[in-house]
C-alpha cells in the first residue's frame, strides 16, 4: 500500500487523531489549510468526500466533525471534544 506523504505532510494532520483517509478527502476537495474549514458545513463536506471517494465510510463523519470545530475553535478548545467518537 502507498504511503500518502502529502496527506501526512498537511496541516490538517495537526488536528488532533486526524485520519488520514478524512485527510486526504478534504485536500481532494481542495482543502489544504485548517482556516479553510471555518463557517463550513461537515455534513456537507462528508457528502462531497464520499462522492469523490466510496472509501469514505459513515465512521468518518467524526472527523469532519472534529476538524471543523477545531478550525472555528482553535483558541478556546475544549477537552471533550478533541477526540471523533465525541461527535458520534
Amino acid at each position: 500500500k502507498k504511503v500518502d506523504y502529502e496527506a501526512l505532510q498537511s496541516p490538517l494532520m495537526r488536528i488532533p487523531k486526524m485520519d488520514i483517509a478524512v485527510t486526504r478527502a478534504l485536500i481532494d476537495l481542495e482543502i489544504k489549510e485548517i482556516y479553510e474549514l471555518k463557517g463550513r458545513d461537515p455534513n456537507i463536506l462528508y457528502e462531497e468526500a464520499r462522492k469523490k471517494n466510496r472509501e469514505i465510510n459513515d465512521y468518518s463523519i467524526r472527523y469532519f466533525r472534529l476538524a471543523v470545530y477545531y478550525s472555528e475553535n482553535i483558541n478556546q478548545l475544549q477537552k471533550n471534544k478533541l477526540h471523533p467518537d465525541d461527535w458520534a
